[in-house]
């Protein structure tokens, strides 16, 4: 699978993704098998892991609950975003 280079959305972005693909991996499952899990399109749920998509709440709800683990294990101590409008 070829990618297109570009880089992750944000440090909090790449560090999401990378708690979502351990806990699949962890579980032992396809990026598919998972997306099913997830209610989500396997494509969605590998840009997500590689930090080039940034969730909707939604959609973390949803990987925690298809991930048998909890927003909070998803979510708690990722790196602060910026603010709007400014560059790290």
């Amino acid at each position: 699978m070829s990618s297109s280079g570009e880089p992750p959305t944000n440090p909090t972005a790449s560090a999401f993704g990378a708690r979502v693909r351990a806990r699949r991996t962890e579980l032992g499952w396809s990026q598919e098998t998972a997306a099913h899990a997830c209610g989500v399109h396997w494509t969605y749920l590998g840009q997500v892991e590689r930090g080039r998509r940034s969730p909707r709440i939604e959609n973390i709800l949803r990987f925690a609950a298809g991930l048998n683990t909890t927003p909070g294990q998803l979510l708690d101590g990722l790196p602060t975003p910026p603010p709007s409008g400014e560059h790290p």
